[in-house]
């Protein structure tokens, strides 16, 4: 779909005079300004650009100020996930009378929607647009902000907003993607309507996916964005496993890209869970990840990682301490996520799992 001419059309329908735009360096770079500026030149509109990977409890304050002081009547984003969860999170709490964090951490109740918002993701990833979740970051601990009235009322798929993408943003972003179907699949969550969403999400991401990180073609951009979509879609209604619950601390104290961290235990944890999937199931996942054992998916998972460039053990990324990485996980490992794990892990099993990747 063309962005801009969707765009057009929502602002038609929405009829907004002031529109509040988030937006980082991927606005221009992606080259989502030079096709929204024009649809957007009738409107009085504020860009929100003070957006950093992993949005931290205090950028959502500022964008909460943004939202307060400027009295938006839509809003619109344009990134990556943190971007897009910048918005979703700032834009919904400048709606609520309470501290924001006292709503991050579910101590008071989400009252009032925030304005209307449109998301227009420029990597092929997060699936952010099509979820009710936005990440926080609080003293470095990654929270899970979670309600019905984060989900965007329009996600606007564009995949040419993706072809400028470097190879590293492509393959991180699209492992992120491949995850959250995967994990989605076999959640304690996960449903018909989910399950069809994964399916589809892994089988447009896993046939394009060494083709649009080492040699892109628009073919292969447009199945990455559906992809990634879908699997937002997925996770919306399935939520995310051990492997996301397990990468925040890859990220935070090593500053592991998120697609990549969760990428690193999601080969182990294939072979970890087939255990205790149902034979059905696991036949189809298997299948769909063109094996046909449990082995045989994870070792493919691991070449795939290889093909387009990424670690897929902890001492190729620089970390070199094995108790230390153990107990940091251990210590800060989201509970939320690794509860909807179809296979309970006990910290002995979470230990296991870090050395085989070590």
């Amino acid at each position: 779909m063309d962005s801009a001419t969707i765009l057009k059309e929502i602002l038609e329908k929405e009829k907004p005079r002031k529109v509040l735009l988030f937006a980082d360096s991927a606005y221009e770079k992606s080259g989502a300004k030079e096709k929204l500026s024009p649809v957007l030149k009738s409107f009085e509109v504020e860009v929100f650009s003070d957006i950093a990977p992993n949005p931290t409890l205090e950028q959502i304050e500022k964008g909460i100020g943004a939202c307060k002081s400027f009295g938006p009547d839509l809003v619109v984003a344009v990134g990556g996930g943190s971007v897009l969860d910048t918005a979703k999170a700032a834009n919904l709490l400048a709606a609520q009378e309470g501290t924001p964090v006292s709503y991050i951490k579910k101590e008071k109740e989400i009252a009032k929607q925030g304005k209307p918002l449109v998301a227009i993701p420029t990597t092929a990833g997060t699936g952010a647009e099509a979820t009710r979740f936005a990440v926080v970051y609080i003293d470095n601990i990654k929270y899970s902000f979670s309600h019905e009235f984060l989900l965007p009322r329009y996600a606007v798929i564009d995949a040419e907003l993706t072809y400028s993408l470097p190879p590293n943003v492509t393959a991180d972003s699209g492992m992120d993607a491949l995850a959250q179907a995967i994990e989605a699949f076999w959640s304690t969550n996960a449903t018909p309507e989910s399950k069809e969403y994964s399916r589809q999400a892994i089988q447009l991401i896993l046939p394009n996916f060494v083709i649009a990180v080492n040699s892109p073609i628009p073919q292969a951009r447009e199945a990455m964005a559906q992809g990634a979509h879908l699997a937002g879609k997925a996770i919306n209604i399935a939520k995310t496993t051990a492997c996301h619950a397990l990468s925040y601390p890859f990220t935070v104290h090593y500053g592991v890209a998120h697609g990549h961290a969760v990428g690193l235990t999601l080969p182990e944890m294939i072979e970890y869970n087939a255990k205790t999937m149902e034979k059905a199931d696991l036949q189809e996942l298997v299948l769909l990840l063109g094996a046909k054992t449990p082995a045989q998916a994870a070792n493919n998972i691991r070449s795939l990682m290889q093909e387009i460039s990424l670690e897929t053990t902890l001492r190729e990324l620089g970390i070199t301490d094995l108790r230390q990485i153990q107990e940091l996980v251990l210590k800060e490992v989201n509970t939320e996520r690794l509860g909807n794990n179809p296979r309970l892990l006990a910290p002995d099993d979470i230990r296991a799992i870090l050395a085989k990747i070590f």
